[in-house]
């Protein structure tokens, strides 16, 4: 490759061998991913849809065409990327490996008919098919319906103070209101007291009438009007209060309305096929003794020794339906080998049922792995991104074997990773650096991984366990001793049954475990629901977006448990976690941490801006009257073409700076605020060297690794770890009080060790600060520089939600019934 200038990328030449395992490193933000996949992946697809037809070009997604100037020597790739799946509820496990295709299959020819049923075709065995789908869910599993006192949650109110809650505000509730007095509705009197027929016609009706509506009158002076022929203020239509609720969540435009109403929804399992999805003539036949939605909830694991006992037992005994005993083999065998490659990669624990929006991006990318694997390709280039993440160090030797596999078969395997295991076991190391953004960009090293051992400029290196067998770890902490003990007892949620445990406090701990033994479950979700609900702090729902929202909380199962006792020394929790801070473009870092205000104000506070009276607000791009009118402050517009993909340029009105001339005339120390939301991070704190606020916001940024960042960076555009380290650099900047919580879900992920090591290091301050740091990790260099361990297994799913060994990590590397203990050092 020659001349490589993709984001920050400078003029990069490099040779790499074909036929090898070749791993991408450096620190975050050095432009690793901008030579793998932004160069060379987009190279690659860019010359095989050369060869495409422009018909079929126009259903592929496209990525850019990237700026370099030769590549030769480029085989056809395949991109395994971090990605969420596709935001359908209908996304599977099962539909993404195919396999659900294979036993739908097998139901149809080698199921166990009822005496008298005629035989189904594999689409009736589909919950996404007309033929298979429940007719009451369509195919769902879960009900969206709404109650009285979700409708109604204070029933001593009257409607004319507001009863029902989930009428719309405003004008139109009042509207209702309206049509109800000339429907002879008493809005006056307290819910509670009206009859049981009324309470249900007005909250579950499907009749639409429409009336005169008479604002300000009576029930008595509305029939008077009505009687003597007045003209009313105009007609109105009535809608139920449930109407009202289903109908707007399911058409409306507005992500405000769409939250609003969706707090008065309820989901449940359908009553007709009880979760399975499909109609009941397709439930009736059974294989393995269970019908086809049974199966699917069982896990890989359960699913694999279910189907082998059964194709046994049949070979063994059936000779009368001998060509349906044939079948059955032949898809089980396929089945099974599909399964078997799942579980090498560490995700026995899921079953085929479990839907896609609810798979972490790193379980996500191995189905798709494993899928590769099956495919026997070879002479492929596959682009892989960060596929350790989320995975136990016990499950990253089963992917190191996968690797192995497709290299073996012919292919060429491009990896970009942070895991040292990883690492080492590359055969080529191309290492990117030697810091991020402006400051990396260039080829610190190209070569086996003897020769990097040696390079001082790479930051990787002084991570990797040299001849000698040393290696430069982050310089150990002198072990806390806890303040205290938070004991939680009878805990229950998932594969965690009746758990107790004690986490220490004042002291930082981490919990560990292979990938679904509980931990999650245990930390971000059961310790910080109860510690809310003891603290009394309210439980901010996540926005409702979408039917797929709705149905991730609904498959959420309830937590059970208690605190007994430790809690007098927590007076705060706070929980940093790898959602997004932003749903759009217009989100961004600055907005986020809260320093775009301060800048705001600095810009109205200057000579010109109060001359001509524009206030803070004037330096929003999200407000009409400083932002760009053309592109209306997003910066950019989309061309439309029609055999490629849709092009984002900067807008000709505006130049991409998102702002009207008029805002950008306005100048702060020399530069319009366009220019200042350019900025990174880094240079910003140089630039707001004399404003306090502004500097405390940008050095917590820096401190989490997060200079390379530019202040106007879309929320869109980051990955979980850096929206992770986000929000944790906004709750650095607080005054620390002590007594706090800190809740922690993997916060290494994306993170190179040397990055990892800066982390640590502000964790370390928090807990000196007097505060209590608990972390989910996989990273063995968190674990081993932890005060405590907690460790969870002994394998995954219904094999987990144990504590198997806990203290300090010295002790747990002595243990020998701990998984986590042989990749400690400590």
């Amino acid at each position: 490759m020659r001349g490589a200038r993709v984001h920050n990328l400078k003029n990069v030449d490099v040779d790499v061998p074909r036929n090898a395992i070749v791993v991408f490193t450096g620190i975050s933000g050095s432009g690793k991913s901008s030579l793998a996949f932004g160069t060379l992946f987009a190279e690659s697809q860019r010359r095989y849809l050369d060869s495409v037809s422009p018909y079929a070009r126009r259903l592929i997604d496209q990525v850019g065409e990237p700026d370099v100037d030769t590549i030769e020597g480029l085989p056809p790739a395949v991109a395994l990327q971090q990605q969420r799946g596709t935001p359908s509820a209908r996304s599977s496990v099962g539909s993404v490996t195919t396999i659900s295709n294979s036993l739908r299959m097998l139901y149809s020819r080698a199921g166990i008919y009822p005496r008298g049923q005629t035989i189904l075709y594999a689409d009736a065995f589909s919950p996404n098919t007309p033929e298979g789908a429940c007719p009451r869910c369509h195919g769902i599993g879960r009900v969206f319906d709404v109650t009285e006192d979700l409708l109604v949650p204070d029933n001593s109110l009257t409607i004319r103070e507001g009863a029902i809650a989930a009428w719309p505000p405003a004008w139109q509730g009042k509207n209702l209101r309206g049509i109800l007095v000339t429907l002879g509705h008493d809005i006056d009197k307290p819910w509670k007291k009206l009859s049981r027929k009324t309470r249900d016609w007005i909250l579950y009706t499907d009749e639409t009438p429409e009336v005169p509506v008479y604002p300000g009158l009576n029930c008595e002076q509305v029939r008077q009007a009505i009687k003597h022929d007045e003209p009313p203020s105009y007609m109105g239509t009535f809608s139920s209060a449930r109407r009202y609720v289903l109908h707007s969540f399911a058409t409306t435009q507005s992500q405000r309305t769409k939250q609003r109403v969706s707090r008065y929804m309820q989901i449940s399992q359908c009553p007709d096929c009880n979760g399975k999805m499909l109609k009941q003539e397709s439930l009736s036949v059974k294989f393995a003794g269970l019908d086809i939605g049974e199966l699917s909830q069982l896990t890989l694991t359960e699913l694999a020794d279910r189907l082998r006992g059964a194709v046994d037992g049949e070979s063994a005994t059936n000779d009368a339906h001998r060509e349906r005993t044939i079948v059955a083999e032949r898809i089980v065998r396929d089945v099974l080998a599909r399964v078997e490659a799942l579980t090498n990669l560490g995700l026995g624990y899921l079953s085929l049922q479990r839907s896609t929006p609810t798979l972490s991006p790193g379980e996500l990318q191995r189905l798709r792995l494993a899928t590769q694997l099956r495919s026997q390709l070879f002479g492929v280039v596959y682009v892989l991104d960060e596929p350790s993440a989320g995975l136990h160090p016990a499950d990253t030797q089963a992917l190191l074997g996968a690797l192995d596999e497709l290299k073996r078969i012919g292919n060429s395997i491009f990896v970009v990773e942070h895991d040292v295991s990883v690492i080492e076991h590359a055969d080529w190391i191309v290492d990117i650096g030697p810091d991020a953004g402006q400051h990396g960009g260039e080829v610190i090293y190209s070569g086996p991984i003897a020769g990097l051992c040696g390079v001082e400029r790479s930051h990787t290196a002084r991570y990797l366990v040299a001849a000698d067998g040393e290696s430069i770890r982050a310089a150990k902490m002198p072990r806390r001793d806890p303040a205290g003990w938070l004991r939680l007892e009878g805990v229950t949620r998932n594969n965690l049954n009746r758990l107790n445990v004690e986490f220490p406090l004042g002291v930082m701990t981490t919990v560990t475990g292979v990938s679904g033994s509980g931990k999650s479950s245990l930390v971000s979700q059961a310790l910080v629901e109860l510690v809310r609900q003891t603290l009394g702090q309210k439980i901010e729902a996540d926005p409702t977006s979408s039917e797929t929202d709705l149905l991730e909380h609904s498959e959420e199962t309830p937590i059970g448990g208690s605190i007994e006792g430790g809690l007098e020394h927590v007076r705060r929790l706070v929980t940093v976690d790898q959602k997004p801070i932003g749903r759009t473009p217009r989100s961004n870092l600055a907005t986020y941490t809260g320093l775009f205000d301060y800048v705001r104000k600095l810009f109205a506070s200057t000579r010109e801006a109060k001359t001509r009276r524009y206030d803070a607000g004037r330096f929003s791009f999200n407000i009409a009257k400083g932002r760009c009118a053309n592109c209306e402050g997003a910066g950019f517009v989309s061309v439309e073409l029609l055999f490629l993909p849709s092009v984002y340029t900067p807008c000709p009105v505006c130049q991409g700076q998102r702002y009207n001339d008029e805002t950008l005339e306005i100048v702060y120390r020399e530069k319009n605020i366009a220019e200042v939301l350019d900025l990174t991070v880094e240079d910003a704190y140089d630039f707001f060297s004399e404003e306090l606020p502004v500097q405390r916001a940008l050095d917590a940024l820096l401190q989490v690794g997060l200079g390379y960042l530019r202040l106007g960076q879309s929320a869109t555009e980051l990955s979980g770890g850096e929206a992770q380290r986000i929000k944790l650099a906004t709750e650095l900047q607080r005054v620390q009080r002590g007594d706090t919580l800190y809740i922690l879900d993997e916060p290494t992920t994306g993170l190179h060790p040397a990055d990892v090591s800066r982390l640590m290091s502000q964790l370390n301050g928090l807990v000196d600060a007097g505060n209590t740091v608990i972390l989910v990790e996989h990273d063995m260099q968190v674990a081993g520089n932890s005060d405590w361990m907690i460790d969870m297994g002994p394998g995954a799913g219904d094999q987990g939600g144990q504590i198997v060994a806990q203290g300090p990590p010295a002790t747990i590397a002595k243990s020998t019934t701990s998984r986590t203990a042989k990749f400690l050092r400590c």
